[in-house]
């Protein structure tokens, strides 16, 4: 039977994978920075709240069931079959990436680390058609896609993988990280095109862009 403890193994193996750090990630969370330090390293707490396993499941592009604690000791865990507080159960959090998407000419990503998180409602993701999406959100830096995005505005990035379709997308360009409408134009091309006139399209070979994610949402000061 494999023990509850691989879940605390298995969250630690997941930062050193992805290079980040436990107190980074208990920040991203909302927590204290000694958080998930004491979790691995003391078993306190004994498992992470759902709210925490589900945050931390998006950023590392996990299922839940791999930091559950439950998952693991092959026996139901009272503790996640007895009724919790709304609160607890209706909202997922969305990380923040430090990471700015160009709306203009082109601009480098300086990291990929969550520094801190949206939280929506399940109902209101359903209703969205974002259930179980995976989501982060990211900072448009630029005015090429003025009106419809505008430089400073936030957005959501859907990266569960799909077939694509035209739309507004996140892409990876050399080694620029762009949003633009991508548009199949056929024979193995796309056109990446911006919403303001003054930027002309940007033809390219789609074997030489790599689809990030689709963008589903946006939010910015009026």
């Amino acid at each position: 039977m494999i023990q509850a403890a691989n879940a605390r193994q298995r969250l630690e193996q997941l930062a050193d994978e992805k290079g980040v750090s436990l107190k980074a990630l208990s920040e991203m969370i909302g927590r204290n920075s000694a958080y998930l330090q004491q979790f691995i390293k003391r078993g306190t707490p004994k498992k992470l709240e759902e709210d925490d396993r589900k945050m931390l499941a998006q950023f590392f592009g996990v299922s839940e069931g791999e930091l559950s604690a439950a998952s693991f000791v092959g026996v139901k865990d009272k503790s996640y079959t007895s009724a919790k507080p709304m609160r607890e159960s209706i909202y997922v959090n969305v990380p923040r990436l430090d990471v700015g998407a160009s709306a203009g000419p082109g601009a480098l990503p300086t990291g990929e680390d969550a520094f801190d998180a949206f939280r929506f409602s399940h109902r209101w993701l359903a209703e969205q058609g974002l259930e179980g999406a995976q989501l982060s959100a990211i900072t448009v830096e630029g005015d090429s896609m003025e009106p419809l995005l505008n430089n400073g505005d936030e957005i959501l990035v859907d990266r569960s993988p799909q077939p694509f379709r035209d739309g507004v997308h996140v892409v990876r360009l050399d080694d620029a990280l762009l949003v633009k409408r991508v548009a199949n134009t056929g024979g193995g091309r796309l056109a990446l095109l911006s919403q303001n006139m003054a930027y002309p399209p940007i033809d390219v070979a789609a074997q030489d862009v790599e689809i990030i994610g689709r963008v589903v949402w946006k939010g910015g000061r009026i």
